[in-house]
């Protein structure tokens, strides 16, 4: 469905944070303590062709809001946050960039190294004093919603291992299962590759009582590893903490349910799941950095920033920046 006019939007309410989606519409939650105004975008189904632009009507504690019924899942979107851009001021907002959800759960495409995809314009006498204005919809991954619905197969809830008998078997997707004997070639490196039977009964008959995976969540491909041909393997490089990564599945438009369905097989066995999940910084970099997501929606918020010059971030992390935890 298209929306072209304000009054298909309504209030709806602040939490949960993200797209949620009810049965019969979604509610759209963002945070931002400094923005002006958020606009979410819809897209085809493809992510190409951006069929609507709505203001998020409320305001409520710091948080956009607003609930666009007849959406639900599969439907993809980013977000516009405008406000000042004042770098010098820790403000980089620039609504010319498409962003990512920090609450979103599913993602789709990937990103493509455009300078469209820098709040600044690359090459300017003014670095990233200067203000880029062109649209980068077209180079970055965007958020998909999803049906948080799943049969968890009668499950009790999770399970909580002992310390002192906890033994983590820690490992990579998609090295584990890339010539795994028992995983078909089609399925290797994919999230229903590691949930298959043989694999789940394997890691148990270790002795194992978890397996731990390095980086699930949507990570990104630094510019400068694929100039050389490169791909970062670990994915230390967050992007969406809540989101599966899409490479990893079999079919991507099912990326949630396969993740979901891995995770069941292994509490079937009785095996705990521990994601490793890096929280201290992102992929977006610092001030030379791309404005993907964190960056655009509220960079002063998100980031920690040089107290005596917030143009310049605090890279405790040896990334280019700190989060603001």
């Amino acid at each position: 469905m298209v929306y072209t006019s304000k009054s298909a939007v309504r209030a709806g309410l602040p939490f949960p944070r993200g797209a949620n989606w009810d049965g019969t519409g979604v509610n759209f939650a963002l945070f931002s303590a400094n923005a002006t105004k958020v606009e979410v975008c819809l897209f085809d189904a493809k992510g190409q062709t951006e069929t609507a632009r709505i203001a998020l009507p409320e305001y409520t504690d710091q948080i956009f809001h607003g609930y666009i019924p007849d959406l639900g899942p599969g439907q993809v979107y980013g977000y516009r946050v405008h406000g000042p851009y004042e770098p010098e001021a820790g403000h980089r907002f620039n609504p010319n960039k498409l962003l990512l959800d920090p609450y979103a759960r599913g993602h789709t495409g990937e990103i493509t190294w455009d300078p469209a995809v820098f709040g600044y314009t690359i090459g300017h006498e003014d670095g990233d004093l200067s203000f880029d204005e062109r649209d980068s919809a077209a180079f970055v991954p965007k958020c998909v919603v999803v049906d948080p619905n799943f049969d968890w197969r009668g499950e009790p809830g999770r399970i909580h291992t002992p310390w002192d008998r906890t033994l983590f078997y820690e490992t990579h997707l998609k090295g584990f299962t890339a010539s795994h004997p028992a995983v078909p070639e089609a399925l290797r490196g994919t999230y229903a590759g590691m949930g298959r039977k043989d694999v789940v009964n394997y890691i148990k008959s270790l002795g194992v009582t978890s397996v731990e995976f390095l980086p699930l969540h949507t990570f990104l491909d630094d510019d400068y590893l694929l100039e050389k041909g490169l791909r970062n393997y670990w994915g230390y490089n967050s992007i969406g903490f809540f989101a599966p990564d899409p490479r990893y599945a079999h079919e991507r438009e099912h990326t949630l349910r396969e993740f979901k369905e891995m995770v069941a097989c292994f509490h079937e066995e009785g095996l705990e799941v521990i994601l490793d999940v890096v929280y201290n910084h992102t992929a977006e970099g610092n001030e030379n950095g791309a404005t993907l997501s964190f960056k655009g929606i509220d960079n002063a918020s998100y980031y920690r920033l040089m107290p005596d010059n917030p143009r310049y971030y605090i890279n405790d992390t040896g990334t280019g920046n700190t989060v603001n935890l």
